[in-house]
């Protein structure tokens, strides 16, 4: 499976219920569960500056990645990128090879 990064920029209007955010956040969660059960998370973070969170998922393609920024999108992120992430082991041998 490919690792990805998704990137998360609430839309303003959910930035302001910060007292759901828990809730909000849980039910995002499920819905990327039920909806793309191949999709395992690795860690989820809060992010002070230009988006509001940042996800680290593997999926086994970009079409499991594409749905779970939708899922997003259609649960009040204004913004939502999810960006191939290759380790870093990996790049160095890539580069030996070009």
């Amino acid at each position: 499976m490919a690792t990805y990064i998704l990137l998360t920029k609430l839309s303003p209007e959910v930035s302001k219920q910060m007292k759901d955010r828990a809730q909000i956040g849980r039910a995002w969660l499920n819905q990327v569960k039920t909806k793309c059960p191949e999709v395992k998370f690795i860690n989820h973070y809060a992010l002070l500056g230009e988006y509001d969170f940042l996800d680290i998922y593997e999926a086994p393609n970009e079409n499991s990645a594409a749905k779970v920024s939708m899922i997003g999108l259609q649960n009040g992120a204004f913004e939502a990128k999810s960006l191939t992430a290759i380790p870093y082991n990996k790049f160095i041998e890539l580069t030996t090879e070009i």
